[in-house]
C-alpha cells in the first residue's frame, strides 16, 4: 500500500470531519500531481471497510484504467468497472465508472453512500447531473485541480464547500513536484505599451502577443532544447495537430497524434509506447489535458490560445510530476498563455465563486440561423430549437520567431514589486483584474495587508 504525504493525511481527516458535519456535497482542491486518487483510495477503503459502497465517476476511458490501477497499489480495493467492454462485478463496494455507462446502467447496481467525482469541474454536465440526481441519498466528494469550469464559471451550484490543498509552489519546493523552465516568445513590441506602476501594462502585453498568433517553429525548439525527451504538444486544432506529428516524425522524431475519435486499441498503444519512451512527441488538442499520469515527461508544448486558467494549468501540470534524473519540465509557451494567466506556480486564491466575468465576455451569445433564438455564448445547439451551431476551426497563424528562457525569480520580483504598490482596495482589484486571479483575491491581499499594517503599529508603540 501507498502511504499518503502529511498533506494527504491532513486533507483526509478534514474531508472525514466535513462529511461528518453533516455535508452533503465537498469539494478538494489539489494541484495536479499532488496524489488525489491516492488520498480518495485511502478513504475508499476506510468506507468500504464499513460496508459502505462507492461509485468514482470518469468521463475518459484513460482515467478509468489509471483510477483502479491506483486504487490497487494504493490501498488493495476491490473494484468493479463500469464500461463498455469490461465485465461487471455489481459486488464490488467500489465501482469505477465511465459516465456515460454509468448513466445508462445505474438501475444495475446496488446505491452508493458515496458518490466520487474525478475532475469535477465537469459536473455541470447534463450526464453527471441526472446521475447525481438519481441517488440524492448519497455524499459527494469532487477532486480538482482547478475548482470552476474552463469558462471561469464557479462551481458554488454544485458543491457546498471547498478543502484547499497545497499550493504548486509548496509541492515544488517539498520535492513533491517537479521544477520548471519556462520558455516564451522574446520578440514582443514594447513601443506602444503603457507603464502601470513600473510594469508594462498587462493586458496591452497580452495582445502583443496576439491570440491568434503562434511564434516559433515546435519541431525545431524540440531538436534545439528538448531533444530526446518526452513532449506532450497542445495545439489547437485537430488538423494542425496530425500535420505538427507527421513533421516531427519526419524530423526523424517518433511522433503521434491522438484524438477523441481515435480507435481505443490505436490510442492505448501510443500511450503505451509514449510511457516506455519509444513513442517521443504526443500530439493532441484537449485529451491529455486531465488526469493523464506520466511523470516521466520532460516538455510541454502549449500550441493552443486559451482563455481559460483552468485549461492552462491543467496542461502545464502534465509536465510537474517528479521523475528520477529529471531536474525540471521544460514547458514551451509559444502562444504566450503565461501573459494571460500568470506563472503556473502563482499563488492563487480558489473559491466557489469562479472568476468573475465583465460584461463584455458575458454579454455575447449565439444567434440561430434557423429560429433566431439567442443561446449562451457557449452552446453547441440552439436552446430554442435544437439546431446545431456550426463548429468554427481556429485560424492560427504561425510566424517565424524563436522562444526565449524566462528569468521566473525576475518576474516573480516583479509582481511583488507591483504588490508592494497597492495602497487601497481598488488598487488590488486593478492588479487582480490585470493578473486574471479569482475575483476573492484583491479582497484577500487587501485585508491582509491590512493587518499587518495594524500589526505593525501596534507593536512599535
Amino acid at each position: 500500500m501507498l502511504q499518503l504525504r502529511p498533506y494527504q493525511h491532513a486533507l483526509v481527516d478534514q474531508a472525514r470531519s466535513v462529511l461528518r458535519q453533516g455535508c452533503k456535497r465537498l469539494l478538494i482542491q489539489c494541484p495536479t500531481g499532488a496524489g488525489k486518487t491516492v488520498l480518495v483510495a485511502h478513504m475508499l477503503a476506510s468506507a468500504a471497510a464499513r460496508g459502505k459502497r462507492a461509485w468514482f465517476c470518469v468521463h475518459r476511458k484513460e482515467l478509468l484504467e489509471q483510477a483502479v490501477q491506483t486504487f490497487v497499489d494504493a490501498a488493495d480495493i476491490h473494484t468493479g468497472i463500469v464500461a463498455a467492454g469490461y465485465p461487471t462485478d455489481a459486488s464490488a463496494p467500489v465501482q469505477v465508472c465511465s459516465v456515460g455507462s454509468l448513466k445508462r446502467r445505474m438501475s444495475t447496481l446496488p446505491k452508493p453512500d458515496l458518490l466520487v467525482w474525478d475532475e469535477c469541474h465537469h459536473v455541470p454536465s447534463k450526464s453527471w447531473a441526472a446521475i447525481a440526481a438519481a441517488v440524492p441519498q448519497a455524499h459527494q466528494l469532487g477532486l480538482t485541480a482547478t475548482p470552476q469550469r474552463l469558462d471561469g464559471k464557479g462551481l458554488g451550484d454544485y458543491f457546498d464547500r471547498l478543502l484547499l490543498g497545497p499550493t504548486v509552489a509548496q509541492l515544488i519546493a517539498d520535492g513533491y513536484l517537479s521544477p520548471y523552465r519556462l520558455y516564451a516568445p522574446g520578440t514582443v513590441s514594447t513601443a506602444r505599451m503603457h507603464h502601470v506602476a513600473g510594469d508594462f501594462n498587462r493586458a496591452e502585453v497580452a495582445t502583443a502577443m496576439n491570440s491568434s498568433t503562434v511564434v516559433g517553429d515546435a519541431v525545431a525548439t524540440y531538436q534545439q532544447d528538448a531533444a530526446g525527451g518526452r513532449a506532450l504538444v497542445f495545439v489547437w486544432s485537430l488538423d494542425a495537430s496530425r500535420a505538427l506529428a507527421d513533421a516531427f516524425t519526419a524530423a526523424g522524431i517518433p511522433a503521434a497524434h491522438v484524438d477523441g475519435e481515435t480507435p481505443t486499441d490505436e490510442r492505448k498503444r501510443a500511450m503505451a509506447a509514449f510511457r516506455a519512451g519509444s513513442l517521443r512527441v504526443l500530439c493532441n488538442v484537449d485529451l491529455f489535458g486531465e488526469g493523464l499520469d506520466v511523470p516521466a515527461v520532460d516538455a510541454v508544448f502549449l500550441l493552443r490560445p486559451t482563455d481559460s486558467l483552468g485549461l492552462y494549468l491543467q496542461q502545464c501540470g502534465r509536465g510537474l510530476r517528479p521523475a528520477p534524473g529529471k531536474a525540471a519540465v521544460r514547458i514551451f509557451d509559444h502562444v504566450g498563455n503565461w501573459t494571460r494567466h500568470g506563472l503556473p506556480d502563482e499563488d492563487r486564491q480558489w473559491s466557489l465563486k469562479g472568476e468573475t466575468k465583465t460584461p463584455r465576455e458575458t454579454a455575447t451569445g449565439r444567434r440561430c440561423a434557423e429560429c433566431f433564438a439567442v443561446s449562451p455564448p457557449g452552446a453547441r445547439v440552439c436552446a430554442a430549437c435544437g439546431a446545431a451551431f456550426p463548429r468554427k476551426e481556429r485560424k492560427v497563424e504561425q510566424t517565424d520567431g524563436v522562444l526565449v528562457e524566462a528569468n521566473l525569480t525576475e518576474l516573480r520580483a516583479r509582481l511583488h514589486e507591483r504588490e508592494a504598490q497597492c495602497r487601497t482596495l481598488q488598487d488590488w482589484q486593478d492588479l487582480a483584474k490585470e493578473m486574471k486571479y479569482a475575483s476573492g483575491w484583491a479582497w484577500y491581499r487587501w485585508t491582509a495587508r491590512r493587518r499587518g499594517a495594524g500589526l505593525r503599529s501596534a507593536t512599535s508603540q
